[in-house]
């Protein structure tokens, strides 16, 4: 295989240049022994991607890590790898993922590496997964590889969980406030309002705001939903463009209680992918690049990208992250000392396991601060709707005494 590469020598000064190795993996080390130290290499060959038709459900992360799981051990016991792929195959309940595993047993079975086969659907393998089997391949440790993989992968999953454990709990509770809301706007207050009417009363303020609530979804109930439709449909059409995007993840790191326990995830989750790399004999720059793109966060996505253009002209990581408010400082003087000892990849996996311990401890802060503020939220609410209502029959109760 031809390597495109991009290299830094001792003085710091960077080269560029191509090389034939068996791997990514070996083309570092190749430059390694010619004093030069890695910071991207591309495979000269353009990769194919084969779109095949899924009937099934699409893979999910479970299903991805009990597969990754069960693959190391198999491999571990001395089973093919042919053989192994085709076992999962027969297991998965998945017709679309079952197709998927039969297409790359049959690419293995003619003589192409595993990486490359499970390079052919990105949508299921990422390019971590991608690039640390291309490192077990390389080092011929694929089973040890996979199980660590399948670890990265499951802690993952565990924090994605409890952050959106923390975020579906706040969710259910606006749903049921805002029910609560329309009921007694449309079903209760209707009932009652034309005796206030009759009996000629002075109303109060706030019942009259909510009487012209209440006769504005009675009456005009088509226009509340096509306004409530063009809201939904404008910020669907947001979402899905660079502005929007851009803005809504600059709102949500700021919300109070919740924004910091989505950076630390963020953090964890990038800094686990940066470690394993490293760790596995990835570039640098490639490193770089494939936490971007798990970062799931434009912000911090424009960050990493950021961070591999500065590399690429010689300037070390935590000068960079250093002026960026997205990285906490300790992270940074951590990264520093990291370069500074030639032990980046095993400090970054030390931080992530403190981000990771730190995601668990916030998402229990986050849910215990969370649930009294909402029902409080909702006590003032429903409790001021209620209050508009019984005030004008507080009042004709006076008159009628």
């Amino acid at each position: 295989m031809q390597f495109a590469y991009l290299a830094r020598d001792a003085a710091g000064k960077m080269q560029s240049g191509s090389l034939a190795a068996e791997s990514s993996i070996d083309a570092a080390h190749k430059l390694r022994q010619d004093g030069l130290y890695a910071v991207s290499l591309e495979e000269a060959r353009a990769k194919l991607t084969v779109k095949i038709p899924l009937f099934g459900r699409r893979v999910s992360r479970s299903e991805l890590v009990y597969t990754t799981s069960q693959l190391a051990v198999m491999i571990d016991a001395g089973i093919s790898l042919s053989s192994a792929i085709a076992g999962l195959a027969a297991q998965t309940e998945n017709l679309g993922f079952k197709s998927m595993l039969e297409k790359i047993q049959q690419d293995i079975e003619g003589g192409e590496n595993l990486s490359t086969a499970l390079g052919r659907f990105p949508k299921t393998f990422d390019g971590v997964y991608v690039n640390l089997v291309k490192a077990g391949e390389a080092s011929g440790m694929l089973g040890a590889l996979l199980e660590r993989l399948a670890v990265q992968m499951r802690n993952d999953l565990e924090a994605r969980s409890k952050v959106r454990g923390a975020l579906m709990y706040p969710g259910a509770m606006f749903v049921m406030c805002i029910s609560a809301c329309v009921f007694l706007l449309t079903c209760v207050l209707p009932k009652i309002s034309p005796m206030f009417v009759a009996r000629g009363i002075e109303l109060p303020t706030p019942t009259i705001v909510m009487m012209a609530l209440s006769h504005a979804l009675t009456v005009y109930w088509w226009a509340c939903l096509l306004g409530l439709a063009a809201c939904i449909g404008s910020f669907w059409y947001a979402r899905r463009q660079w502005w929007g995007i851009l803005a809504w993840d600059w709102c949500i790191l700021g919300v109070p209680i919740l924004g910091p326990l989505i950076r630390k995830s963020i953090l964890a989750r990038t800094t686990r992918t940066f470690s394993s790399m490293l760790n596995a004999g990835v570039p640098v720059l490639n490193a770089i690049e494939l936490c971007a793109a798990v970062s799931e966060n434009s912000l911090y996505e424009k960050a990493w990208n950021h961070l591999a253009q500065e590399v690429t002209t010689g300037r070390q990581l935590h000068e960079v992250l250093e002026s960026n408010p997205l990285f906490p400082k300790t992270l940074v003087q951590m990264i520093g000392s990291g370069e500074k000892t030639g032990k980046l990849g095993m400090v970054l996996g030390r931080v992530s396991d403190y981000y990771e311990a730190e995601v668990s401890i916030a998402t229990k802060s986050a849910t215990s601060l969370i649930e009294p503020l909402m029902v409080a939220g909702m006590g003032v609410i429903i409790g001021g709707l209620a209050l508009a209502m019984l005030l004008p029959i507080f009042k004709l109760s006076s008159h009628v005494g």
